[in-house]
């Protein structure tokens, strides 16, 4: 015992204390450029964010790493004040924690699946190109005149929106069944809209509005006009690889899925499990 206290309880006491005046003694050096209540700020974690920023000049430069730097700290400030708050303790907010790492686990699982994706050869892109010519030869610029509704419940107004001729129809429509809505205008490029869609939609476009549902919501659209926005040539080849390279990552994930589901051992609390066909 020393002074009332064991080997053992004196030697933690000692290291807690060292450590504390470590952390008390760090500077902003070397690789640290900024130390937030004794958290550190490294270089690799500012160029990381500064990677995005576009500065044509060594003086725009060094102004927008202050900016981010100064943000980095914000940030930093407000995530202490979190958890002093005990917020990352919460059940809701280690849910959210578990979801957003997971994400980022599958999106650098899937970016290293491209990386490593044999780069197509010259005429596999010009197949593709001719495969997908609304990214490239026909690609238009669509001007949309929209509704924004929320989805309806109700199997009767479905029925009713889907028999709908136009905007009007279903203006009428939510009107009819209480259901609030909001006009908006938009532009939609013919390039993003996914090959297994974009022959439905092409051939209603002009004609009769389509629906597409996004999350809760549902925006129900009619094309006013389109504008002709080709990519041809060199311009188009590398926006077919990288697009090429997509499809295929995502078709490698898909195949490695089913080969982990495989061999998963997956147990389910009665009345969870999938309805089997």
């Amino acid at each position: 015992m020393v002074g009332g206290l064991s080997v053992r309880s004196t030697i933690l006491i000692g290291v807690g204390l060292a450590l504390a005046v470590s952390a008390c003694n760090k500077k902003a050096e070397g690789q640290t450029v900024a130390i937030v209540n004794g958290e550190e700020i490294t270089a690799a974690e500012l160029n990381a964010e500064l990677g995005s920023v576009n500065a044509a000049s060594a003086a725009d430069k060094d102004a927008a790493r202050s900016r981010v730097l100064q943000a980095m700290i914000d940030r930093r400030l407000l995530a202490q004040q979190a958890r002093t708050d005990g917020i990352d303790k919460t059940p809701d907010f280690l849910n959210r924690q578990r979801k957003l790492t997971e994400d980022l686990l599958i999106s650098m699982l899937a970016s290293r699946q491209i990386d490593t994706a044999q780069l197509p050869s010259d005429q596999d892109i010009q197949k593709f190109q001719a495969s997908r010519p609304q990214m490239f030869a026909n690609r238009e610029q669509w001007n949309l005149e929209q509704i924004r509704f929320p989805m309806p419940t109700d199997p009767a107004v479905k029925a009713k929106l889907d028999q709908s001729k136009t905007l009007e129809d279903i203006a009428n429509i939510l009107t009819e069944a209480g259901i609030t809505f909001a006009r908006q205008k938009n532009r939609l490029d013919t390039g993003i809209i996914p090959q297994s869609l974009y022959g439905q939609l092409a051939t209603a476009a002009g004609k009769e509005p389509f629906i597409v549902p996004v999350g809760n919501l549902a925006v129900a659209s009619t094309v006013v006009s389109r504008e002709a926005a080709p990519i041809t040539g060199e311009q188009a080849k590398p926006i077919a690889v990288a697009a090429m390279r997509r499809e295929q990552a995502t078709k490698l994930m898909q195949n490695r899925l089913k080969t982990i589901r495989q061999s998963a051992k997956i147990e389910y609390k009665q009345g969870f499990a999938p309805a089997t066909k």
